[in-house]
C-alpha cells in the first residue's frame, strides 16, 4: 500500500508498498482508500509544506485494476469516479505538488502524474503512455477532459490515438513534463524543487487551483454511467 515519508517540509507521497518488492500500483479500490487516506494525513499537518508524489521500481503507476474491473463489473461506474476522485484531489491540493515520475506511467497512472501542479520524470527508463485506444477503451468525459486540459492539444490528440509510449526526452519536448532527471536525482530535484515553494501552502493555493481548474474539477466529478464506459468491447 502506499505510505508517506518527509525529507524536512516535503512530503513524499510514495505509490507502492514499503518494504516490499515494488508492484503496479494499481488502481485497486483498497490502493484509492490508502492515497487519500495518505492525503488526509497529509493536508491534516500544520506548517510550511509541499508535496512529491513519486514510486520505486519498474512502475510509477501502470493505470486502472484491470483484474478487479473484470470481476466486478457492476461496480464499473462507482469504481470510476472513485478514479475521477484521485485526479480531483491532487488538482485542487491545497499545497504545491509535484509528480516524480520514476517508472512506467500507463493509462489513469499518467492521468494521476499529469494531476498535480508540476511533472518530473526519469530520463532514462519508463514510458508515459496512454494505451486505451489498443485497448478499446473509452476515455470517461472526466479522463477526456483531463487529458486535453493539462497537455499541449496536438500532444493529447497523439498520446489518445496512437497510443504512443512517450520516453523522458520525448516527454520533454512534448510538453508533458517540464524536467527530465537521471535515476538517482529524481526525487532529490523534486524535492529540491517543492522546498523553493513550500510557503504557498494554504486555502488560498487551494482555491486558486480550484479557480483554474473549474471546468476540469466539474468534468471530473459527472458521474459516470454505465452506457458511458463499455470495457473492451467492440
Amino acid at each position: 500500500m502506499p505510505y508517506v515519508s518527509r525529507e524536512g517540509d516535503v512530503f513524499v507521497l510514495n505509490l507502492g508498498a514499503e518494504g516490499e518488492q515494488a508492484g503496479e500500483n494499481r488502481f485497486h479500490p483498497d490502493w484509492m482508500d490508502a492515497i487519500h487516506a495518505s492525503l488526509d494525513e497529509i493536508e491534516g499537518s500544520e506548517g510550511p509544506a509541499a508535496l512529491v508524489v513519486t514510486s520505486t521500481g519498474k512502475f510509477f503507476s501502470n493505470g486502472l485494476d484491470v483484474e478487479w474491473i473484470f470481476g466486478h463489473l457492476d461496480q464499473l461506474p462507482e469504481y470510476l469516479d472513485r478514479t475521477h476522485s484521485i485526479f480531483s484531489r491532487l488538482l485542487t491540493f491545497p499545497m504545491p505538488t509535484i509528480s516524480a515520475i520514476s517508472g512506467h506511467a500507463f493509462g489513469a497512472g499518467a492521468m494521476l502524474a499529469i494531476s498535480t501542479d508540476l511533472q518530473l520524470m526519469r530520463e532514462d527508463q519508463g514510458f508515459f503512455c496512454l494505451p486505451e485506444v489498443d485497448l478499446n477503451m473509452p476515455f470517461t468525459v472526466g479522463m477526456s477532459a483531463l487529458l486535453n486540459s493539462r497537455l499541449p492539444k496536438q500532444t493529447a490528440i497523439e498520446a489518445m490515438t496512437t497510443g504512443r509510449r512517450f520516453g523522458g526526452p520525448d516527454a520533454l519536448a512534448a510538453g508533458i513534463v517540464q524536467a527530465t532527471s537521471d535515476a538517482t536525482a529524481l526525487l532529490s530535484s523534486a524535492v529540491s524543487r517543492a522546498e523553493q515553494l513550500t510557503s504557498k501552502r494554504g486555502a488560498n493555493l487551494g482555491g486558486i487551483k480550484r479557480s483554474i481548474h473549474g471546468d476540469l474539477i466539474g468534468a471530473l466529478e459527472t458521474k459516470t454511467r454505465d452506457t458511458d464506459f463499455a470495457f473492451g468491447q467492440q
